[in-house]
């Protein structure tokens, strides 16, 4: 970034966090939903740090403000998914600490991520009892903040042990509103429960049901769910012929009949076409 465009945008910053809760409606919702329109991978790559960097200097100032850090999760959350592909992977960390730590501020006004983590079981089912479907979207972009950070922990068994509390957040946000972000949370189980052997508590069949009815909620058109439904339940059930028809169906899709979907399912497209490319691997 050239040394003008750097003092300009840092004299927008400064103006921006003076009146965050303005902005947040007129400018940065504005800016988050055409970010999701773009096709155009390379431009997300070298644009989203700059906008990344604004909404960290917006919550500097206003760290209680619950729309900036609705937005802030759901960007870092998709800046850290759009990583891989940007060719930044080492990125993945940093930019996931802050997913989850906007994402769990949601629920948790500034509270320690090692605390939350922490909770018993017993105290988090009662915080997420008193939310009502009002507070859905907090619910579920905790949740994916949450295990956005897990995702790039290297496995490590202090992360994964914290699986479990994500998916209380994800139970409470079905019970609330299944349909809510495509299905969202049936995608977490899905995953979650597809991705393990059945002798290490995977859940096959139960995978395959949050699957289908997140494909049915979203009417096939959100090609994330036909990829995590490849990825995770189809290769760990050796079903190959499912494996290949569902990275096809997205490989098929149109983009241009869903572009408020743009980037997700042209990251979704490239992932598909990879995971094919390596089908003689995985079976």
């Amino acid at each position: 970034m050239k040394y003008g465009a750097i003092t300009l945008l840092l004299t927008l910053l400064t103006v921006l966090s003076g009146c965050a809760r303005m902005v947040a409606g007129s400018f940065i919702r504005p800016t988050l939903a055409n970010l999701q329109r773009q096709t155009d991978i390379e431009l997300v790559c070298e644009g989203t740090p700059s906008f990344l960097l604004m909404m960290d200097s917006m919550l500097a100032s206003s760290p209680r403000d619950k729309q900036l850090l609705l937005t802030a999760t759901q960007a870092f959350s998709g800046y850290a998914a759009a990583l891989d592909e940007c060719n930044r992977p080492e990125r993945a960390v940093t930019v996931s600490n802050k997913a989850r730590l906007y994402g769990m501020s949601l629920l948790w006004n500034g509270a320690d991520p090692q605390e939350v983590s922490t909770l018993p079981l017993a105290d988090l089912e009662q915080t997420l009892a008193e939310l009502d479907r009002s507070r859905v979207d907090h619910l579920f972009w905790a949740g994916n903040g949450w295990s956005t950070w897990i995702r790039h922990q290297q496995g490590s068994p202090a992360s994964l042990a914290q699986l479990v509390r994500v998916e209380q957040i994800m139970l409470r946000v079905l019970e609330l509103d299944e349909s809510y972000y495509h299905g969202g949370a049936h995608l977490f189980l899905g995953s979650y429960y597809g991705s393990k052997p059945k002798l290490l508590g995977g859940k096959p069949m139960t995978s395959r049901a949050h699957f289908e009815r997140a494909l049915a909620l979203g009417k096939r058109q959100f090609l994330p769910a036909l990829v995590l439904y490849a990825r995770s339940y189809a290769r760990m059930a050796f079903d190959r012929e499912l494996f290949v028809k569902l990275l096809e169906e997205v490989l098929d899709f149109p983009l241009e009949s869903r572009p408020d979907l743009g980037l997700a399912n042209q990251l979704a497209r490239r992932q598909a076409a990879r995971l094919l490319e390596q089908t003689d691997q995985f079976f």
